[in-house]
């Protein structure tokens, strides 16, 4: 098989951006067994409710749903199962202290592969508000009316 090139997006966490304001991001791969690869390659996993946390010195991401692989047999895995992430200890230690502060929060945001290793995009975000979100949904709606605005605008020009 041809080694991969590029990067190939598997699942984004769109609700994430929304829920949280990310404050950094960070680049993790991801301990894997053989059927969560093929079936990450075939496109299918949910970051949805999936959280990343720091336990004795090593991070782990837990409640990010990879379905079973279809052609697997016995070998298969749990689709919910914690997978243990690969960070330097220095970056441990720094995302460990920043949760600590409070409030702070490991979010996963895009799990995909980068020339053939499984990686996950993490933001450490601070929830939001129901306000913040109601105003970030008013902002949203307000520039779509305006280009909507300037588009009709411009078609009639002609």
């Amino acid at each position: 098989m041809a080694k991969e090139k590029g990067e190939k997006t598997v699942a984004t966490n769109r609700k994430a951006r929304f829920d949280y304001l990310i404050e950094d991001t960070v680049e993790a791969g991801l301990v894997l067994t053989g059927t969560e690869v093929k079936s990450l390659r075939q496109g299918r996993a949910s970051l949805v409710d999936g959280y990343a946390l720091i336990d004795g010195g090593e991070a782990w991401l837990e409640g990010v749903h990879i379905p079973e692989y279809t052609q697997g047999t016995w070998t298969n895995h749990s689709p919910r199962r914690k997978r243990k992430l690969l960070l330097h200890k220095h970056e441990i230690t720094k995302l460990g202290q920043r949760i600590a502060q409070g409030g702070y929060t490991l979010v996963p945001l895009k799990l995909y592969f980068v020339e053939g290793r499984a990686k996950v995009e993490l933001g450490v975000g601070k929830g939001k508000k129901a306000y913040d979100k109601r105003h970030a949904l008013r902002e949203r709606q307000d520039t779509r009316e305006a280009q909507r605005a300037m588009s009709t605008r411009r078609n009639v020009g002609e």
